[in-house]
């Protein structure tokens, strides 16, 4: 993302037009480029500290699990900005990834029923809840449809990479898996 800043502030914001706009076909490759790309360095920065911050509390839990969710973000968050966002207008930035992130700590300490998970999440939601419900509210050159969009596909990738949990009445019983004549020796 610093790098295409660099590039995209020595092509004066040539890339801008390489985001998310609404409902066009032929730019829905823009989906997968707009997280990639910024405004402007302050707008990257605004981005850059929680992504880094979230993304290692994800990475905790393996580099695929970051990539998986990353992936899911991108691509869910995209499509429902595509979906909502106002025509003729290119939606840029990670913010979407850092809702995405945000809602997915929040959320999977409910999904995968952690009490460690659960505080995470509540830390996350101290630090940075503010500054995301706040970003939620429509003003000027801020996509709230990115930001509820990604949102909206970090509960979903919290979802679908819960644990699964054995149902009730199905615990093992200690040497229930194990041959019978194996308890004799």
């Amino acid at each position: 993302m610093w790098v295409l800043e660099v590039v995209n502030t020595i092509d004066s914001n040539g890339l801008d037009g390489d985001g998310i706009f609404a409902r066009s076909f032929g730019h829905l490759w823009g989906i997968l480029t707009a997280p990639f790309i910024h405004a402007s360095f302050a707008h990257l920065i605004s981005n850059t500290i929680p992504l880094v911050f979230m993304g290692v509390i994800i990475a905790l839990q393996g580099a695929a699990r970051l990539a998986i969710v990353t992936g899911i973000v991108i691509v869910i968050g995209g499509l429902l900005t595509w979906l909502i966002s106002p025509s003729g207008v290119s939606t840029i930035g990670a913010s979407g990834v850092v809702f995405g992130y945000a809602t997915y700590l929040l959320a999977r300490g409910f999904f995968d029923r952690s009490a460690l998970e659960l505080m995470t999440g509540l830390v996350v939601g101290a630090v940075w809840g503010a500054v995301l419900i706040a970003s939620l509210v429509p003003h000027g050159n801020v996509s709230w449809q990115g930001h509820l969009s990604g949102a909206i596909a970090g509960v979903i990738a919290a979802y679908l990479l819960r644990r699964e949990r054995p149902a009730a009445g199905t615990q093992r019983r200690r040497g229930a898996d194990t041959p019978a004549g194996a308890l004799a020796k």
